[in-house]
């Protein structure tokens, strides 16, 4: 063997041009990849948001069935965890229906954006006697295209039906 050999300079380490291609790529690839995770981000938020609804919706039912009637809206979702104080009518020495905590925590949770839910009845939307409970949505802005409702329903690719946005208008009257 001859001892007095050079090692080979070209398997010593990476060029800056390998580099910086393998950087290329790399960018490439998220350029690609991330708006795929954002917008499943953003379906996912609205789907939990829906899903919420739905689970207050069914605690309401439950309230109503014990009460008679839903939480105003003074008494607000809050009426869910914690008994409402009686008012003068049902203030005659009787012994509350109230049978909470309708949700399975002791706080009220929030959309997925961290806002809180809002809650209006008598409803001023909709048909029917239901209460209307929506989430301001990802821009956190009431009365606004993409608040989450109860009153009408999010395709999956998070827009509205056109026959189901014109249902949105006057929203905010009457809270």
């Amino acid at each position: 063997m001859n001892r007095n050999r050079k090692p080979n300079r070209r398997s010593a380490g990476f060029t800056l041009v390998e580099v910086l291609v393998v950087m290329a790529i790399l960018v490439l690839l998220a350029g690609l990849v991330a708006p795929r995770i954002l917008g499943s981000k953003k379906k996912a938020n609205i789907q939990t948001a829906t899903t919420q609804i739905g689970s207050f919706k069914s605690a309401l039912d439950r309230y109503a069935l014990d009460m008679d009637t839903f939480p105003t809206t003074e008494q607000g979702l809050q009426a869910l965890i914690t008994e409402p104080e009686a008012d003068e009518e049902s203030a005659g020495g009787g012994k509350s229906r109230w049978d909470g905590s309708y949700l399975n925590s002791d706080v009220l949770p929030t959309d997925p954006w961290g806002n809180a839910y809002q809650y209006v009845y008598p409803p001023t939307h909709g048909k029917g006697d239901s209460p209307e409970i929506w989430s301001f949505g990802p821009d956190g802005e009431d009365d606004t295209e993409d608040d989450i409702v109860s009153w009408k329903k999010v395709s999956e690719d998070g827009k509205f039906s056109e026959d189901e946005k014109s249902n949105d208008s006057g929203k905010s009257e009457g809270k």
